[in-house]
């Protein structure tokens, strides 16, 4: 009979080599089993230069490998995001439910530097939420942002020409000036998603908030431990305290690998952009203004 030692030794071995779900059960570890899904990043928002941005399409396989997992007690979720898309950020958000029904699995969502917005809308798919004291948490609330450009293309010289069939399709255009119906418009836009968004935490939270609706939906954060008075999280750790605190301290927690954005071509594509005259990136408008908005949105957040 084989050693206990140099049988555990073997499945640890094992492991690291092959994912314990496709190992025979007899070299599987003796802890029960926690899939991690790391959710980092803006949501439906492009960052410069190569990193990408959280979308269903790019995070389905990854939580349908998770939720796949067999015989495992609960997955967990590590959010850290700012938000950004609101569609992408339901979508995320409806997907995880979905497969917690139909795998009766429960969901753990973790807050790491900051879950707001859409990246707290996420949080809410788990029927636990726990953040770090230091964590920000909320931002409740829907904000649009652009640049008003009219004053610079005067400046320069620049003629704007657009042409549109439908009175509204050029609403906000940065390169005019700016209407007040089209800002009202927007606003109600604003006020539609603001109220979908307030829904889905009522129902995902109930009476587990605490405090105004006025102080809980306005848009403002909060640190991890005040969102525990609010009711916003249900306790403050991290997946390894809280995950051995409740399956027992053999518990494994298996990092479902993220699919690869390209290989090694992202890191070649992004050199035929290098300009000859001191070798700096030939970055088009697109990119910068990607790269300040996603900067912005870190920002608000003191990251």
């Amino acid at each position: 009979m084989m050693p206990t030692k140099m049988f555990s030794r073997r499945k640890l071995r094992l492991s690291r080599i092959i994912p314990e779900r496709f190992l025979p059960k007899g070299l599987r570890g003796a802890g029960a089993v926690v899939p991690v899904i790391r959710l980092y990043g803006p949501i439906g928002m492009p960052s410069f230069p190569s990193q990408g941005a959280l979308s269903l399409a790019g995070v389905a396989a990854q939580l349908e490998a998770a939720f796949e997992v067999e015989d495992a007690k609960a997955v967990a979720l590590l959010i850290r995001s700012p938000g950004g898309s609101p569609a992408q950020s339901h979508l995320i958000y409806q997907r995880i439910r979905s497969l917690a029904a139909e795998h009766k699995r429960p969901v753990f969502a973790f807050i790491e530097d900051v879950g707001a917005s859409g990246g707290y809308m996420l949080a809410c798919a788990a029927d636990e939420i726990f953040a770090d004291p230091t964590s920000i948490v909320g931002s409740i609330g829907v904000v649009s942002a652009g640049f008003g450009l009219t004053g610079l293309i005067e400046k320069l010289g620049v003629e704007r020409r657009i042409y549109t069939a439908g009175a509204s399709k050029a609403m906000l255009d940065p390169f005019l000036p700016e209407k007040a119906e089209d800002v009202a418009r927007l606003k109600d836009l604003q006020s539609d998603v603001h109220d979908s968004f307030v829904t889905l935490v009522k129902a995902s939270r109930g009476d587990r908030l605490k405090g105004a609706e006025a102080d809980l939906f306005n848009g403002a954060f909060w640190t991890g431990r005040k969102a525990l008075d609010l009711g916003l999280v249900d306790g403050l750790g991290d997946v390894r305290s809280v995950m051995r605190a409740r399956f027992g301290e053999e518990v494994e927690l298996q990092l479902v690998p993220a699919p690869g954005r390209g290989g090694w071509l992202r890191f070649v594509l992004p050199s035929a952009r290098i300009a000859e005259a001191g070798g700096l990136p030939l970055m088009r408008a697109d990119d910068i203004l990607a790269a300040l908005e996603t900067r912005a949105l870190w920002g608000r957040y003191g990251l």
